[in-house]
């Protein structure tokens, strides 16, 4: 039986300017529990619009224009996102639904400590968590995400672009929320530490259960970690089916071209498509 987490109804964001640009049509989707969830697509077709749309982390001039997304908490209760009050908003983000953005570099404060900043999840979202009590749950979410609690008084320039992205994993996986949000997590990194990002991902959403969507222009990727994938265009889901069938029976011709844009190791020599 089908156990969804998150339902999407016909969700649009506007760009309200002269003219003003529809950035998501009438979006529907829905995501199971547990589950991965690929978002595919080229750069500006509304991937990260979409992602922060679903969390109310949009900036003026995007404007919700319509739908509606529910979701679905464990306890039994459907919680309807675009009704939240600001105060019950800001407690529902990290407990229940996290981010892990894009630029591990750029969203870490490279003037405190990696250690500070876990921390600053708990002290605000966890208040009555003593002090003590903050740093060890820090050293442990860097030994899960195989950092090393040796690194929490470490700054951010002191790691890798590896490192600095696994801090950023941990500090998604603080509160345990049920579903992650994934904007590029692998960009700018190198193939072995990709592999490793991948696996590490992969290997948490099995041990803590929650459900994954992960952003990414990289299909061949999503191929690999997801569940199911979505193809996004112009602001529009144009196709959605298991990661199977997206590779070996793709409906949508502008899905074919994605999957032709990328050079194969193996097999006669093609044309890439651009």
């Amino acid at each position: 039986m089908p156990d969804p987490l998150l339902s999407v109804r016909d969700f649009s964001v506007v760009y309200d300017v002269d003219p003003p640009v529809p950035a998501v049509k009438n979006v529907t989707i829905e995501l199971e529990r547990g589950e991965i969830l690929g978002l595919a697509g080229e750069s500006g077709c509304g991937k990260t619009t979409l992602a922060y749309g679903l969390q109310r982390l949009l900036r003026a001039p995007a404007v919700i224009t319509g739908g509606t997304v529910t979701f679905h908490d464990a306890s039994g209760i459907d919680v309807d996102i675009n009704e939240l009050g600001v105060d019950a908003m800001q407690r529902f983000r990290w407990d229940k639904v996290s981010m892990v953005f894009q630029g591990a570099m750029n969203a870490l404060n490279p003037v405190a400590t990696v250690g500070s900043q876990l921390e600053d999840v708990y002290e605000v979202h966890r208040p009555r968590l003593t002090r003590r009590q903050r740093r060890a749950e820090a050293e442990e979410l860097l030994e899960v995400v195989k950092v090393g609690r040796h690194r929490i008084d470490s700054f951010p320039h002191e790691l890798s672009g590896g490192m600095r992205q696994r801090v950023m994993i941990a500090m998604a996986l603080a509160l345990r929320p049920q579903l992650m949000v994934m904007d590029e997590p692998t960009t700018a990194l190198d193939v072995l530490v990709q592999r490793e990002i991948l696996a590490q991902i992969s290997q948490l959403r099995h041990e803590f259960g929650f459900s994954v969507i992960f952003i990414t222009h990289d299909l061949p990727l999503l191929l690999e970690i997801s569940d199911r994938i979505a193809i996004m265009r112009e602001g529009e889901i144009i196709e959605l089916a298991t990661a199977e069938q997206i590779w070996t029976q793709p409906q949508h011709e502008y899905t074919k071209t994605l999957l032709s844009s990328f050079p194969r190791l193996t097999g006669q020599r093609g044309v890439l498509t651009r």
